[in-house]
């Protein structure tokens, strides 16, 4: 049986539209606030229709001198265009992006993991440093 781990699929989000994108600054002061955003489809779309869609994405924090990551936030998303009228019928849809405003001690990566309802689960990771 293969572990979650061997389940997540990665992918350059300039080219893959399940491929989360993680936007922060590469270099950050400690203890200053500063804003991360995940998101897809920055450069290509994804679908956001009943059938398909992204239905969250968490965002975690590994520090480099641990062994496990923090859970930084889960975001969900809930319209798809669905509605008693029938399917993409409805007045509201979701785009998957999310801001966190955090703060860091010391140097390490965040981990963006998206769920498309078809395609499973993706990740990508970016390294911020702190001075």
């Amino acid at each position: 049986m293969a572990g979650i781990g061997e389940l997540v699929q990665q992918g350059d989000w300039k080219s893959e539209k399940h491929s989360p994108v993680i936007e922060s600054p590469c270099t950050v002061k400690a203890g200053e606030a500063f804003d991360v955003t995940a998101s897809l489809g920055k450069a290509v779309a994804h679908p956001n229709t009943t059938e398909h869609h992204i239905s969250y994405i968490s965002l975690y924090f590994k520090p480099d001198s641990g062994k496990f990551p923090y859970q930084v936030g889960r975001y969900e998303f809930s319209a798809h265009g669905e509605s008693a009228a029938g399917p993409n019928q409805g007045p509201v849809y979701t785009n998957p992006s999310a801001v966190a405003s955090v703060t860091l001690n010391e140097s390490g990566v965040f981990y963006a993991v998206s769920f498309c309802n078809i395609h499973g689960l993706w990740e990508s990771s970016k390294a911020v440093t702190v001075e």
